[in-house]
């Protein structure tokens, strides 16, 4: 059964380029969710930090939450110093930026940062990610793999995320790069995970085992729940991907999906 790890807080996951100056619907949803609470935006993923956070700063203020701080560290090793714990502290959500997946489960991954970090989820938090911030919230994460072509069965690279979503793996900037390819060729790899492809300006609001989408693209699901055959065990590596009897679903702003039974809720939206 697909299910998230815990059922408290919600998870927002964003396909990355979410509108920071206009209306702001996928940073609203954000700051509707903190309630007045503090926000620490957590720019991990880049190598180089340096204006990410003054740019959410400027977003979220506009928005209402004043109360932002940073939380980067350069090394596994400050992800156990007191002070940049001490940084979550009181915190009513946690933003994760974009850059690369790796370093976030790298760096953070099973230390007393990631363990407070889902602590303040567990507790009814919000915790969102853009971009690899979306990518690594998965127990699964896409890393490497050719977009706008079709998938070749040995380029793709997979490693383990940070857990929150079980049996789900996301990818991002999904329609902008022509994902669809790849994560067709994460889900023959493992058929009994969803693949959710977010495009950008887009994201999922998850809480408990429903999802609602929001935002100005699409969200597309792949099921290999029923997949009859595929050559990705068998094929060369530089194969083209076969795949049959695979199931896809496109959701837009407003349409809803349930991961247990991997349908969507009610019809789709029609404003």
């Amino acid at each position: 059964m697909t299910k998230t790890a815990g059922r408290q807080g919600p998870l927002i996951i964003i396909g990355g380029h979410e509108d920071k100056e206009g209306d702001k619907t996928i940073l609203r949803a954000v700051a509707q969710r903190l309630d007045g609470g503090r926000l620490v935006v957590a720019t991990v993923a880049s190598r180089a930090p340096e204006g990410y956070f003054e740019t959410y700063q400027k977003a979220f203020s506009d928005l209402g939450v004043t109360d932002l701080v940073e939380l980067y560290v350069e090394d596994r090793g400050m992800a156990h110093d007191g002070r940049v714990l001490a940084l979550l502290d009181g915190a009513a959500g946690v933003f994760f930026s974009g850059g690369d997946q790796l370093r976030i489960s790298s760096q953070i991954g099973d230390t007393p940062v990631e363990k407070r970090i889902r602590e303040i989820w567990e507790e009814g938090g919000v915790l969102a990610g853009t971009s690899a911030g979306a990518s690594v919230m998965s127990d699964t994460m896409l890393v490497r793999g050719s977009s706008a072509e079709t998938h070749r069965i040995g380029d793709l690279q997979m490693a383990p995320g940070l857990g929150l979503v079980r049996d789900v793996i996301i990818d991002q900037h999904f329609a902008e790069r022509g994902r669809l390819g790849r994560l067709l060729g994460a889900v023959a790899h493992s058929p009994r995970v969803l693949g959710l492809g977010i495009d950008e300006n887009t994201a999922i609001v998850l809480e408990g085992e429903d999802f609602a989408v929001i935002g100005v693209g699409g969200v597309y699901v792949v099921d290999g729940q029923d997949v009859t055959r595929s050559n990705v065990a068998e094929a060369k590596p530089e194969r083209a991907l076969s795949i049959m009897d695979v199931r896809l679903h496109l959701l837009a702003d407003g349409d809803r999906f349930n991961l247990t039974s991997r349908r969507p809720l009610g019809g789709p939206s029609c404003d």
